[in-house]
Order: C-alpha cells, then sequence, then structure tokens
C-alpha cells in the first residue's frame, strides 16, 4: 500500500487540483463523481482526473490516505476539500470560489454564479 501512497502523493504535490473519481472528467461513472466533475468543468477549473477504477490499489489507497470512506475526492494545493456533499455545498454557499481564489487558482466566476442561481 506504500507504493500506492507514494504514488497518491505525487499526484497531488505535481497538479494544483486532483480530483480522484470513478470515471474521467469526460465520462464519469457515477453519479457523485459526475456532479463534482460537472462543477470542476462548468466552472473551468484546471484540473487532474484520477480514474479509480483503473487501479485498485489507488481506489482504496486514496480512502486510506485521506481517511474519507467515499469517492469522489477533491484536493486543492495539497489540501484534501472533501467529498461530493462537501463540494455541492461549497459551491452553493460560495466557500468554493473563496478557497480557489485563495489558493489562486482560475475559474470562471460568472459560471459559479450561474450555478448558485440556478440552485436558488
Amino acid at each position: 500500500m506504500s507504493d500506492a501512497k507514494t504514488r497518491i502523493q505525487d499526484l497531488i504535490d505535481s497538479n494544483d487540483v486532483v480530483l480522484f473519481m470513478k470515471g474521467t472528467r469526460e465520462m464519469p461513472q457515477c453519479g457523485f463523481s459526475s456532479r463534482v466533475a460537472g462543477v470542476l468543468n462548468y466552472m473551468g477549473v484546471p484540473y487532474q482526473d484520477v480514474d479509480v477504477l483503473k487501479d485498485a490499489d489507488i481506489r482504496q489507497g486514496i480512502k486510506d490516505f485521506s481517511d474519507w470512506p467515499t469517492i469522489p475526492q477533491l484536493y486543492v494545493k495539497g489540501e484534501f476539500v472533501g467529498g461530493c456533499d462537501i463540494i455541492t455545498e461549497m459551491t452553493l454557499s460560495g466557500e468554493l470560489d473563496q478557497l480557489l481564489d485563495q489558493k489562486s487558482i482560475a475559474f470562471d466566476k460568472a459560471a459559479a454564479e450561474k450555478i448558485r442561481e440556478a440552485n436558488a
């Protein structure tokens, strides 16, 4: 498992934003992964997607790494942010915008506002 931990740490260290998900950004394989990827895609956030379905070691390893039982998992500048429910709440409250601003991650502020308006 230490090999998986090293690979996970390398992915997190070498990308500003990483989404460990089921499937890919273009073809998510579960509703929760689809929701988070959809938010990031719509907001134009540059991120690395990691398909945990292609690697059982990474799939279990990311749960152990973060001590978080579910996938997807979003990391921003090395920090574990959360899964689908947390990312959804943060998007709707504007906290995700604040986090991305604080971490100097580019995103489309108007798109983020449209998400909030559509869910008001």
